[in-house]
């Protein structure tokens, strides 16, 4: 279970401004390289172009214009948002109050803030050993110990290893996890490890913030409740409009204990005053309104998406590649064959086969995770362009794997 700190350069520029690593600029560059003829992107977390409800949002936008005068001035938290996404977390089992529900642009800035209420300098968080690597930017501040436990393919979270390290004397400002769909594995927790993490929480007095983002795309399995469902005091829940609706509206949410939504206010108010009013009206409208078998359209159609990929890394990827079967989300992880490199990999398929796929190095929150991983995105592709993505990429790892 390796520590690792992120340190920054100490001088003063360094100290005022967080810059995000290595790892985090080459996914990025990755995620959203621009289109080219021939060129198929497997790498970007993008939510599919025509699964956004681009004419839905436009009425709703539209009828808030027309009907509020006082949409375009500063604004307090919308309520009627806040009570739309209390509806929705019944969704994820979650019972909350509207006032335990603080707005935040997107979940990046709920990722933040979680972390501003938690850490002073130095801290330690648990994580897994590969991890969504906004939250390494979201935790960089406070130069961070990271403690890591490993991610198993059935089951996500090895919650024994967060127990060894909590019965060790770890005591982490928070325990990160994604109990659905996990960004970038691909896996769930499963029940009885959900019931285990927030017993640990509770027991040890170690707060998780669970970062549910992709959990309302849920496509097949048994529903589980999230951790938030299961405690309300010791998990702090942070949403995201940006994979259901669309990113552009950089609109999120944390569901909080009582004893941190005032403090969270503050420091949200300190950080930006407020989301766009406007677009906190017109998503209230729209969910109001326009939702109504929204997210069954679009979980059918990241659904096909996901087939069509499973079935062509079937068909096309050389034995000894293993990959995980998600739930929900938007990607597939892919264990490559021993001796194989992610980072090599990727380069190659982008020089060779013109097929982007993002290494599984970006995300490791150590320098001891395994390289030979690969993140595949289906989200924003259509199904025949995963077919050719695949296809290119089997052919260029059975070259590699078999040379001559």
């Amino acid at each position: 279970m390796p520590v690792v700190t992120l340190d920054r350069p100490q001088d003063t520029t360094a100290a005022a401004a967080p810059r995000s690593g290595p790892a985090r600029s080459r996914l990025r560059e990755l995620a959203l390289l621009p289109p080219q003829a021939g060129f198929v992107s497997l790498a970007g977390g993008l939510p599919a172009p025509e699964l956004i409800p681009r004419a839905a949002y436009a009425a709703a936008l539209a009828d808030v214009l027309d009907g509020d005068a006082a949409t375009l001035q500063y604004s307090q938290p919308h309520e009627p948002l806040r009570e739309r996404i209390v509806e929705l977390m019944r969704e994820r089992g979650i019972d909350c109050d509207p006032r335990q529900v603080l707005l935040t642009s997107g979940a990046q800035q709920a990722l933040s803030l979680a972390a501003q209420l938690l850490m002073t300098p130095g801290a330690e968080v648990l994580t897994e050993e590969h991890v969504y690597a906004g939250l390494r930017q979201a935790v960089l501040p406070y130069r961070p110990s990271l403690l890591t436990v490993r991610t198993d393919r059935d089951t996500g979270m090895d919650v024994d290893g967060v127990r060894a390290l909590l019965m060790r004397g770890a005591r982490p400002a928070f325990i990160y996890a994604m109990a659905d769909t996990h960004n970038p594995c691909g896996v769930r927790l499963g029940h009885e490890q959900r019931k285990g993490l927030v017993a640990l929480a509770r027991r040890f007095g170690v707060p998780v913030v669970e970062d549910d983002a992709y959990g309302l795309l849920r496509y097949d399995g048994d529903w589980l409740p999230a951790l938030r469902a299961r405690d309300a005091e010791w998990v702090i829940y942070a949403g995201s409009f940006s994979k259901i609706l669309a990113p552009a509206l950089r609109l999120g949410w944390l569901v909080l204990p009582p004893r941190l939504a005032s403090e969270a206010g503050v420091l949200k108010e300190a950080a930006d005053l407020e989301c766009s009013g406007l677009t906190q009206r017109a998503v209230a409208r729209l969910l109001r309104h326009r939702f109504a078998g929204h997210l069954d359209r679009i979980r059918a159609g990241y659904r096909r998406r996901r087939d069509v990929l499973l079935a062509a890394l079937q068909d096309h990827f050389p034995e000894g590649t293993r990959w995980t079967r998600p739930p929900g989300g938007f990607f597939v992880w892919v264990e490559l064959p021993p001796g194989l490199d992610g980072d090599r990999v990727c380069g190659e398929a982008l020089a060779e086969a013109r097929v982007a796929v993002v290494p599984g190095s970006a995300f490791a929150a150590t320098a001891g995770a395994p390289a030979n991983r690969l993140r595949l995105s289906f989200s924003s592709c259509a199904p025949d362009d995963i077919r050719t993505a695949v296809e290119r990429l089997g052919r260029l790892l059975a070259k590699k794997l078999h040379p001559g």
